[in-house]
């Protein structure tokens, strides 16, 4: 969540007493099919689904505290220095006003069905247990550490029907989010040490189905020197991390979860004149993540308010004349959202992924014209685009928090949304009440990137039990299920499907690693005058590798079937030579690229060994798919 600064305020208009009156009841409604699905969950194009592959959208609210409040000034013991004097000990926040049970069914009554808890490192590591002030109203609770106090919320929260994204949060136990000592994921530790407590964490979890996603780090950001990158392979490169950390998670904690990646919420100094802004997701045009799971990748973003496109939200030092969200028209806020965000969500590219707004929110007190007239807008466009979201946050202290949906008096009594005299339930109870996709999601084409830009991706489980198929090369290779159907002439990028076909791979684990020309047939020389990689009769190309920019090897698969037709040679050392549909999208920006039709697939790769020529791929034989 960034930093919060005030707005300017105008009359304040009460809400319509009817909807006010029955925001209660129709969410209840909802809410009474809150356990109705079965994780864990996955993703079929820009859709989540759960076990049964019937559609989940993520209804959800960050139920914050156990990342820290300290605003990192003052005491630590004085309310005064936590943020909106909330000290929430290291836990979820409420713990202390309202016994679980009592909170589990306030979350229900609201509708939603999904909570994004937030963590930090250090609370997994801290070992004194919470004062017994942190939870007066659960005193069964008294005496653990904040940890064992997490796991007690996650065994109430999925015990109660809702489905629980594990969010890291902070590194150290503070509130968030300016140049704070948080500000990547390895900001006060190694990378090495943030991949580790994330596979701890996912382990810990690994039995409760309804523990159904990873997301990876919040709001990504510049400190005071240096920006975070997509793609640059350096200590601060973002992609890498999360990609990093997503392959640790599946293959070492719990392969079924959802991994959420965030996409970068601030870079360049906020200063008039000097370059600065909110990539959020824009780099994922170009550099996508492809993970060992092709179907478990989720892209986020955070929109508030008084935060713009090149806005930090900031007021007094770091504000800039840049216009906020709030302060763009209707038709503008739309292109910014499109643009920074929910292109993703556009079937068949390679990027193809469900966004979930992980964070958004306003207060209960806010009265400003623009800030109101923002939230309705941004509700609206959820509801039309049927998105997944997360308000932020759940729970609060009365008199203390009013973005909160629900607070609490230290008796317990409770307040928001749920109640009279909230002007936000009507945009509110649009979203949740909104029509959306619902029922059984049939699994679309799939494609994926691979890139060797900085290292290998070999994103085969099957392939990496069999060991290294080409050592001290970069290799690449499809997830299990996709094939390779696109190469570009150079930089090493590849693009893999399961068009048309689904796993066309036969059963087991043979493999062929062609490094010469052995199994181009007699009189089939589909490329003169270039060395040919091509895979035995009746297989096909999940994998390459590349020594600079010179290919040094194809990895084979057997097909289920073997194709009866003979395939085609298509160039692209000269030009992009793809499908005129744009499949795929482009995976190789600025490089020259070739892709095979969707009912084609790659059975060799040519290149030219001629001395002051770029040696990387030239052309790929298509063969056509079996019938």
């Amino acid at each position: 969540m960034p930093l919060r600064h005030s707005p300017k305020f105008v009359t304040y208009l009460t809400v319509a007493f009817l909807v006010i009156a029955l925001l209660p009841t129709a969410l209840a409604r909802q809410a009474s099919a809150a356990d109705a699905w079965r994780g864990p969950l996955s993703t079929r194009g820009r859709y989540i689904v759960d076990a049964d592959g019937n559609r989940f959208r993520l209804k959800a609210a960050n139920w914050d505290g156990a990342q820290g409040s300290w605003t990192g000034s003052g005491s630590v013991t004085d309310p005064a220095n936590h943020h909106a004097g909330q000290d929430s000990y290291g836990i979820p926040l409420g713990l202390d006003r309202a016994p679980l049970p009592q909170l589990l069914s306030d979350f229900t009554a609201l509708g939603i069905n999904s909570v994004r808890l937030p963590f930090s490192n250090e609370m997994i590591r801290t070992t004194a247990p919470v004062p017994d002030a942190a939870v007066t109203a659960n005193p069964q609770l008294r005496g653990k550490t904040p940890l064992e106090i997490y796991d007690a919320v996650v065994t109430a929260l999925t015990g109660a029907g809702f489905a629980v994204i594990l969010n890291n949060h902070t590194n150290t136990s503070r509130w968030c989010c300016g140049v704070d000592g948080n500000e990547r994921w390895n900001s006060s530790q190694s990378t090495r040490q943030w991949a580790d407590d994330w596979v701890f964490m996912a382990r810990r979890y690994a039995a409760n189905t309804r523990v159904v996603g990873a997301d990876l780090y919040n709001e990504v950001r510049r400190d005071v020197l240096d920006d975070p990158n997509w793609g640059l392979g350096d200590d601060h490169d973002w992609y890498a991390a999360a990609q990093l950390a997503a392959d640790r998670i599946l293959t070492e904690g719990d392969p079924n979860l959802l991994i959420v990646v965030e996409g970068i919420n601030w870079t360049g100094l906020p200063v008039d004149g000097l370059p600065h802004g909110r990539p959020v997701l824009t780099p994922v045009r170009t550099l996508s993540h492809t993970l060992v799971n092709a179907h478990k990748l989720v892209y986020s973003a955070h929109f508030y308010g008084y935060t713009g496109p090149r806005h930090s939200g900031a007021t007094g030092i770091g504000e800039t004349s840049d216009p906020r969200y709030q302060d763009l028209t209707r038709d503008e806020l739309y292109q910014a959202l499109a643009d920074e965000a929910f292109f993703v969500t556009a079937e068949g590219r390679h990027y193809t992924a469900p966004v979930w707004v992980s964070e958004f929110d306003i207060g209960a007190n806010e009265t400003g014209t623009a800030a109101r007239t923002w939230f309705g807008a941004i509700t609206d466009y959820f509801a039309d685009h049927d998105t997944d979201f997360a308000y932020w946050p759940l729970v609060g202290w009365e008199g203390h928090d009013d973005w909160a949906l629900l607070r609490y008096d230290t008796a317990g009594h409770r307040s928001g949304i749920l109640d009279g005299g909230d002007w936000r339930a009507t945009a509110w109870a649009h979203l949740m009440n909104s029509a959306g996709r619902t029922g059984y999601i049939a699994p679309g084409a799939t494609w994926r990137m691979l890139s060797t830009d900085h290292g290998d991706q070999v994103e085969s489980l099957l392939v990496r039990a069999g060991g290294d198929w080409d050592p001290g090369a970069y290799k690449a290779a499809c997830p299990d299920g996709l094939r390779l159907v696109g190469l570009a002439h150079s930089g090493g990028r590849g693009l893999c499907t399961d068009v048309g076909a689904g796993d066309l791979r036969a059963a087991g684990s043979a493999r062929t690693v062609v490094t010469d020309e052995r199994y181009v047939p007699a009189g089939g020389d589909w490329a003169s005058g270039y060395t040919k990689f091509q895979c035995p009769a009746g297989q096909f190309v999940i994998g390459y590798s590349r020594r600079g920019e010179r290919v040094s090897a194809v990895l084979c698969v057997p097909a289920r079937a073997a194709s009866s037709a003979s395939g085609r040679t298509l160039w692209f050392d000269r030009s992009d030579n793809r499908p005129a549909d744009g499949a795929g999208d482009d995976f190789a920006y600025g490089a020259y690229k070739g892709q095979c039709e969707a009912g084609e697939y790659v059975a060799g790769v040519a290149f030219t060994t001629r001395v002051g020529s770029a040696q990387g791929p030239a052309a790929v034989l298509c063969t056509p798919l079996p019938s």
